[in-house]
């Protein structure tokens, strides 16, 4: 692991920690380069970061009281996963543009067995252990040139120029606790992080690609594009 991701693994740990929703102060300590962690793993999360850095991440709370104090609701609506997913996300944020894959609860992804891994153990304030967070950077090998002969997968690349894609116009973003989100009601306001007549951010499968403004089309919504972003500026 280069250095670079060894900082990052670190900030990612310290960013889980100030987003989880528990009532005690956490702190993450990375363990030595071998060690494992020696616990039933029914009870990890994990999901899969991809972007211009990918990795997997995976977290277990070891004190049943911490996962009552994150879950905060015996709703079916929101699981323990649900809740702790922006801790994930804000973990994953350190190594810049990318998605955040579905939260499993079904297991860690081989995370805290992998000698790749980089482990920290979670302690309250009391240096009582309460948790563990695993974090696996798969870095890109190196490039190769890609020569577009005839037959080749990149001569053939105009075949797939049809294959519909997901684009999504969002006008803002905003979190929520739990119990606001539980408490939505019909005619509710959510407020949004953006202010008025501030331009919309287009995403293509979830990656910034232009900015626009939303206006109106024979009655219907549309989005006319003010701005097209930079495939490198799109992954900083």
């Amino acid at each position: 692991m280069t250095n670079t991701a060894t900082a990052n693994v670190t900030e990612a740990a310290a960013a889980l920690v100030l987003q989880l929703p528990t009532a005690r102060v956490l702190s993450a300590t990375r363990l030595p380069s071998g060690a494992t962690v020696d616990r039933d793993r029914s009870g990890a999360i994990a999901a899969s970061f991809v972007g211009a850095v990918s990795a997997d991440v995976a977290l277990m709370l070891g004190d049943s009281e911490l996962i009552a104090e994150a879950a905060g609701t015996d709703s079916a609506m929101v699981s323990v996963a649900d809740v702790l997913r922006p801790a994930l996300e804000a973990a994953t944020a350190v190594f810049g543009a990318g998605v955040l894959g579905g939260v499993s609860a079904d297991g860690d992804l081989g995370v805290f067995d992998d000698p790749a891994s980089a482990l920290f153990q979670l302690a309250t304030d009391t240096g009582t252990p309460a948790g563990w967070f695993g974090i696996r950077v798969r870095e890109p090998g190196p490039s190769q040139p890609t020569i577009a002969t005839e037959g080749s997968v990149a001569d053939k690349l105009g075949r797939i120029s049809n294959v519909e894609m997901a684009m999504t116009v969002e006008i803002g973003r905003t979190r929520m606790s739990v119990r606001d989100v539980l408490n939505l009601e019909p005619g509710g306001v959510v407020e949004l992080d953006r202010s008025a007549g501030a331009p919309a951010d287009i995403l293509l499968n979830g990656r910034l690609i232009a900015h626009g403004e939303i206006v109106v089309v024979d009655q219907d919504y549309a989005v006319r594009i003010t701005e097209i972003i930079d495939v490198n500026d799109g992954l900083s």
